[in-house]
């Protein structure tokens, strides 16, 4: 993202896009829908490909359009001041105008209830309230007269619905319903997406207090918003000996392979001390939550071939 500049990016162009789209992030919504449906086939015998397909391509769009309002509500309420660290956004730095982000965001929610559709007929109104409310939790989080992003409850919204609503949800969908090992394992992927949050956050405290945001971080404070990103981290690692307990076997315990990982991941977090030295540990973390997707669901799977 270094080369990222004015110069650098054309109006319009593809690059523009990936900057507003956030490519890196997408892991947030994929990984979770990979291991909710190793664990619907695992604990439940259930799998049916277009299923996980359309399941996925609807996780993908509630993050995209959490990304693109997240560009441009930054940009309509001011919130883009030189004294920010994060990544540039493209509707701010005039790559992408405010109008084409808006209508590509209205074409994200139309293209994800069309892939909820189907699920809705399968399934019935659960399925059209996780879509209908992963739609709204998306959008609100910089969108509408008060936007979550504003408020501390922003790593408590990712926590439900990029956590224990996709995989759980992802469960259902498959097998239409969901037991206390799929339950466990979205809150362990939900502590860790929110985690990806909370150092985000923390990395723009100071910025995010002086143009009024009161996330999480600001209201907690540095030391509190420290204490938030270890505890989510921490505890979702403590939650994978109750996944293999309810799970009935040792294979659920694949994610403790990640644990070397997650205290390199702590101990940069711990020396980047604030700005955009967390920009990497940023990434790390998304790393980290997507591994631990992808080694439960390659536990799931070893589970169940393993009788």
């Amino acid at each position: 993202m270094s080369a990222h500049t004015s110069g650098a990016i054309r109006p319009g162009s593809l690059a523009a896009w990936s900057v507003a789209l956030r490519p890196r992030t997408l892991p947030i919504a994929a990984v979770p829908v990979v291991a909710g449906t190793a664990l619907a086939w695992a604990r439940h015998g259930a799998f049916e490909a277009w299923i996980a397909l359309l399941s996925l391509a609807g996780g993908l769009l509630v993050q995209i359009v959490s990304n693109l309002q997240n560009d441009v509500g930054y940009t309509v309420r001011g919130g883009e001041t030189g004294t920010r660290t994060g990544l540039p956004r493209a509707t701010a730095r005039g790559w992408l105008s405010v109008r084409a982000v808006r209508a590509a965001i209205a074409v994200a929610i139309v293209l994800a209830v069309a892939a909820g559709a189907p699920l809705v007929v399968l399934r019935g109104w659960p399925i059209a309230v996780i879509v209908v409310t992963s739609l709204v939790a998306a959008y609100a989080y910089m969108g509408g007269p008060r936007p979550i992003a504003y408020t501390p409850w922003g790593e408590a919204t990712v926590f439900v619905f990029f956590g224990v609503v996709a995989l759980a949800g992802t469960i259902y969908a498959q097998a239409g319903t969901i037991d206390a090992a799929g339950g466990v394992a979205g809150v362990a992927f939900g502590l860790l997406a929110a985690s990806v949050l909370a150092v985000n956050n923390h990395r723009d405290i100071a910025h995010d207090a002086s143009t009024g945001r009161r996330t999480m971080s600001v209201v907690l404070g540095a030391a509190g918003s420290r204490l938030v990103y270890r505890a989510s981290i921490c505890v979702a690692f403590a939650l994978v000996p109750v996944i293999a307990v309810f799970g009935a076997s040792a294979w659920y315990m694949l994610p403790l392979a990640l644990l070397p990982q997650a205290v390199r991941v702590l101990g940069s977090f711990d020396a980047a001390g604030g700005g955009h030295a967390l920009t990497p540990v940023l990434f790390r973390t998304v790393m980290l939550e997507a591994a631990f997707g992808v080694l439960l669901a390659a536990g799931a799977l070893a589970s169940a071939l393993a009788g």
